[in-house]
């Protein structure tokens, strides 16, 4: 129960500390990538409290997890405004799913390690 409670817990503490004047949409966003776990619902059963989820559903494997750090990482070298500091909204938007998707993982990969 308390691994469900820490992936809405940390996205809304890394929104407040990060994200500061715009931490409500950022929590939201962060949030909203926990629908990743709808992939859970491939498995056989589709819940098991033992189970590792990195390497065993598939969008918590090592290529998604690339992808996830690209979604992260791309947005702030390319999304950048030309006129003023900061992203554009989508890449804002985009660099908010691969952090949230990151951050996602490495609470999972934290269950791997008991």
């Amino acid at each position: 129960m308390i691994h469900i409670a820490l992936h809405f817990a940390v996205p809304v503490v890394v929104a407040l500390a990060v994200y500061r004047s715009r931490w409500r949409r950022a929590a939201f966003v962060l949030i909203a990538t926990m629908l990743v776990d709808l992939d859970h619902l491939l498995a056989n059963p589709f819940y098991d409290p033992e189970r590792c989820s990195i390497g065993f559903h598939p969008l918590h494997t090592l290529p998604a997890i690339v992808l996830y750090a690209l979604l992260f990482a791309l947005p702030l070298v390319v999304g950048r405004k030309a006129d003023a500091p900061g992203l554009r909204p989508a890449a804002w938007t985009l660099h908010l799913i691969g952090l949230g998707l990151l951050i996602h993982m490495a609470l999972d990969w934290s269950d791997c390690i008991r």
